[in-house]
């Protein structure tokens, strides 16, 4: 009973205080303003980036001088098949998405920060449309993480930098 009651009000003070993981802090003061840049502004992880970034309050810039610069080089999107059904069917696949970026902090070179989110998607013919639907909303959803992944990857070029 004494370490049920414990191992409660450890919770409710863990809860209570915002604690959080170090993944999810807020970025260093230095990246609270940052210049965003693609050759799509448009694209899917372009307007996912920006805006994970706004939810974190980073203030998106155009090109200033002294202000880092988060600049997406390239996306990609593959699948590989993983397995097949009796018949000689796609059964599964494996969905890869890889995102390559570079920080340019002032005063310094770039660096290059990359991200790769891999997801495994079951295909069943019979229900197509349910499954292109269900297959999009996979593919946003591996967007988001890259987008996080590569924020996180940002602020550590930031602190190894200092």
């Amino acid at each position: 009973m004494l370490k049920k009651l414990i191992l409660t009000t450890a919770l409710f003070t863990l809860t209570a205080c915002g604690f959080s993981f170090q993944n999810e802090q807020l970025l260093p003061k230095e990246l609270q303003t940052i210049s965003l840049q693609s050759n799509d502004p448009y694209s899917d992880m372009s307007r996912v980036l920006r805006r994970q970034l706004q939810i974190r309050n980073v203030t998106l810039v155009d090109n200033q001088q002294n202000v880092p610069v988060l600049r997406l080089n390239k996306t990609s999107m593959n699948s590989e098949v993983v397995s097949v059904f009796k018949q000689g069917r796609e059964a599964e696949k494996l969905l890869i998405l890889n995102v390559e970026a570079s920080v340019h902090l002032p005063n310094q070179a770039p660096r290059a920060i990359s991200a790769q989110v891999n997801r495994t998607f079951f295909d069943n013919s019979r229900a197509a449309l349910a499954k292109s639907t269900e297959k999009e909303v996979i593919w946003h959803d591996m967007y988001e993480q890259a987008a996080r992944q590569l924020i996180i990857k940002m602020a550590a070029v930031q602190h190894q930098a200092n």
